[in-house]
């Protein structure tokens, strides 16, 4: 349910917003008490959370917890891109731990609370109201008649306000600009907020959770100078992640936690709450503990990281048993702990990248799900799609690039040294500067490296990439963008994409300390405009080690046909960066185009580890194959007229995805996208199941009626035309069967990936 958009109603910050009081406890029998929450959290869950789950749930409600909802609103904007300053953060969990702590805040109660004691005076109730007296209707002007844009302003009315809200807004009841709750769903709500709103406490872990999280914080805070080395470097890759303990038994794989920074080693975790997960934690010694997450995941922020004892014996192979001495700790110095190749030298560079490359799906996630709920700073700076390979970490030199990275770190600055309130111009200069020498000493670096390989050609070849060790399936992965969001998977999902990355450890290291640890989406203009212009340096550097594959001859033509449009400084950079590498590939190609004959040879290479769950030759119905196929192959202006993501369901539960690849003369620039897009060459992906996190569309048809859906595609135009396809085939905001079809699409995504599939946004649901 989406808690208002439109005219910011201003509240009082800096203290309580109402006269707190707590609510009192609910007076029923502990098992009636249950089944109430149980109900209403099931009516959360399905039919608010879709909406109130990321940073930028509509007025910062987040209603997957209890905790969430006690929390309550607020008018504070989180993702804001002309602030001039930094803001505190409001991480749930995290800044505050009750609703006190939150009133002084500036949030305001959802449920009874305060003067507002009754519960039909709540905010909740109030919405719920709103809404049966109110109601969507099949044929209404959602376009017209709500605001929609991802940067509207938030009316986030409070109790005290709620008449002037309803008045002004007499269609703007929860669900926001979708259909009301049935009679059971919204009495579930009604009577939990009668009852006082009880809840559950979470129960009892079993011995088994228990005895695996002893057996890992007992690794984590090991008391020698090297186990708190690897320690830290484990949590400022992890600090995000959503753990769960593997060979427990179903239940148990569905618990999830976070790893945190506590300043106890026994007892109930003490979390230190920092910006960033490398800063000054202000205690002589910080012990790493885990807590349990008690949301239900949503799929944008759900990034699950699995535990074992193999995965604990890998964990000591790496970081205990080289010999490395580590005489003292880095210290938390912005220069230093901002900088992992400062903080983390005398850790192996083999250690930190195959831990990295262990999960590098979930390594890549941190940028593509984080918590960057609106990512468009961060994300423009991709392509559409592209396919990522690794650099082999088995190569004889990779143990020299310890040594040399512990040369070149002053050439590895990172925009989160200067904190969350930089100034943009100065350092995009230094880092300009500083990027293209690293580049430079990396080329000679890697020419002597293949120089020194005898009978090796100046150049890398095929082995240089890695095969996932002939069993990891992270060793090939496919990026998709979204504008501004994205998703990352396995495999290489469609044709030929336009360009490819290879990342090696350098590079992965610093896109993770660049756009997950070092972001802070809190942070003022500069420290994100200096984010998003860095990201330029890594993109161009992925990009330079595919082209090293290909021929040098053909090397500029390519770059010429990815930066159409550059000129000056910038299209200089992009040459040197891309181009400036001699050595020749000892690759023999054939064709007048290597690059799609290296897209065939690199899925050659990692075949046997590459996953196959987004290929449409899994289709076992041969005719929705033959239709799904057709419709990938759709090209041009057709395209270019459906939205970034749709669902689509054909009846009962087949359902598939399709992605629209937005083309662009190049993307290198931060302003005026729209000035770039080169519709004629916008194409489609299409794949089984659901990939993404925010459908922007949902169509729903029968079997019989994919080939006339597919027809209707393939001959868009115009918007009219469009408009007549949704007609047809979408379930609108407005469809009356809208929840039924999101019941649908929830429970089976649940039961195809019950691990790693979290609940979908509807936040990016276009009008019609």
């Amino acid at each position: 349910m989406v808690l208002g958009v439109g005219v910011l109603v201003p509240l009082s910050c800096g203290g309580p917003a109402t006269s707190y009081s707590p609510r009192a406890p609910s007076s029923l029998r502990a098992a009636d008490a249950h089944a109430t929450w149980t109900s209403a959290r099931q009516v959360l869950e399905t039919r608010c959370v879709v909406c109130h789950g990321c940073y930028d749930a509509p007025c910062q409600l987040k209603l997957g917890t209890y905790e969430g909802i006690d929390r309550g609103a607020s008018e504070a904007v989180v993702y804001d891109g002309t602030r001039l300053t930094a803001t505190a953060p409001t991480r749930l969990d995290v800044d505050a731990h009750d609703a006190l702590g939150w009133r002084y805040k500036g949030f305001h109660p959802v449920l009874p609370e305060g003067k507002q004691t009754e519960p039909a005076q709540s905010v909740l109730v109030r919405m719920l109201d709103l809404k049966r007296a109110h109601p969507v209707l099949a044929a209404a002007d959602i376009a017209s008649g709500y605001t929609l844009e991802l940067n509207r302003k938030q009316t986030c009315t409070d109790a005290a306000h709620f008449d002037e809200y309803a008045k002004t807004h007499p269609n703007w009841g929860m669900p926001y600009a979708l259909p009301g709750l049935d009679a059971k769903a919204e009495h579930a709500l009604t009577s939990w907020v009668d009852a006082g709103s009880p809840h559950d406490e979470p129960a009892p872990l079993s011995h088994a959770v228990e005895a695996s999280i002893t057996s890992w914080e007992q690794f984590l805070n090991a008391p020698a100078l090297k186990s708190q080395l690897a320690a830290r470097y484990i949590f400022e890759h992890l600090f995000l992640a959503s753990i769960y303990f593997t060979g427990l038994g179903n239940a148990e794989d569905q618990l999830f936690f976070r790893l945190v920074r506590s300043t106890t080693l026994m007892g109930p975790a003490e979390e230190i709450a920092t910006r960033r997960p490398f800063d000054d934690p202000k205690v002589s010694r910080v012990y790493y503990r885990f807590v349990q997450r008690l949301e239900r995941p949503l799929d944008k922020t759900h990034m699950p990281y699995p535990l074992s004892p193999a995965r604990l014996q890998t964990m000591h192979a790496l970081f205990i048993e080289p010999k490395y001495p580590v005489d003292k700790l880095p210290g938390y110095d912005p220069q230093v702990s901002a900088n992992p190749f400062r903080a983390f030298q005398a850790i192996p560079a083999e250690s930190r990248y195959r831990f990295m490359l262990d999960e590098a799906e979930f390594t890549l996630m941190g940028f593509i799900k984080g918590p960057v709920c609106r990512g468009q700073i961060a994300l423009d700076v991709i392509e559409d799609r592209f396919w990522i390979t690794f650099a082999n970490p088995s190569v004889p030199w990779m143990r020299e690039e310890t040594e040399f990275l512990a040369g070149e770190k002053q050439d590895l600055d990172l925009p989160a040294e200067s904190g969350s309130n930089a100034g943009p111009s100065p350092l995009w200069l230094r880092y300009g500067k500083v990027h293209e020498r690293y580049v430079d000493k990396k080329n000679e670096f890697m020419t002597r490296a293949f120089a020194a390989q005898p009978g090796t050609p100046q150049g890398p070849a095929l082995d240089t990439i890695w095969n996932g060790d002939g069993k990891n399936t992270n060793a090939a992965l496919t990026v998709f963008r979204h504008k501004d969001s994205a998703t990352v998977v396995k495999g290489f999902v469609g044709g030929p994409p336009k360009t490819a990355w290879v990342i090696d450890y350098p590079l992965l290291e610093r896109i993770h300390y660049l756009l997950v640890a070092g972001f802070d989406v809190f942070g003022n203009v500069g420290h994100q405009l200096s984010t998003r212009l860095y990201m330029d340096f890594l993109r161009m550097e992925g990009e330079a080690n595919f082209l090293m594959l290909l021929p040098t001859s053909r090397r500029q033509a390519l770059v010429e046909s990815w930066y159409r449009g550059t000129h000056g400084g910038a299209k200089a950079r992009v040459n040197h960066v891309l181009t400036s590498f001699a050595g020749e590939s000892p690759i023999h190609y054939r064709t007048p185009t290597p690059e799609q004959e290296l897209f065939a040879l690199l899925g050659e290479h990692v075949h046997a580890v590459a996953a196959e769950q987004f290929d449409l030759a899994r289709v076992e119905d041969r005719s929705v194959r033959a239709s799904l196929e057709r419709l990938a192959g759709v090209r041009g202006p057709a395209a270019s007229w459906l939205p970034e993501l749709s669902f689509v369901t054909v009846l009962p539960h087949v359902h598939f995805t399709i992605a629209r690849e937005s083309a662009h003369s190049n993307v290198m620039y931060l302003l005026n996208e729209d000035a770039r897009r080169v519709k004629e060459e916008d194409q489609l992906s299409v794949m089984p199941g659901f990939l993404g996190a925010y459908p922007n569309a949902l169509f729903q048809l029968n079997p019989t009626e994919l080939d006339a859906f597919v027809d209707e595609i393939t001959r868009l135009s115009s918007d009219a035309s469009y408009h007549a396809l949704r007609g047809r085939f979408g379930v609108l905001r407005s469809s009356a069967d809208f929840w039924t079809l999101s019941d649908r699409i929830q429970e089976d995504h649940h039961k195809a990936v019950p691990i790693a599939g979290g609940l979908f946004d509807y936040n990016r649901l276009e009008a019609y």
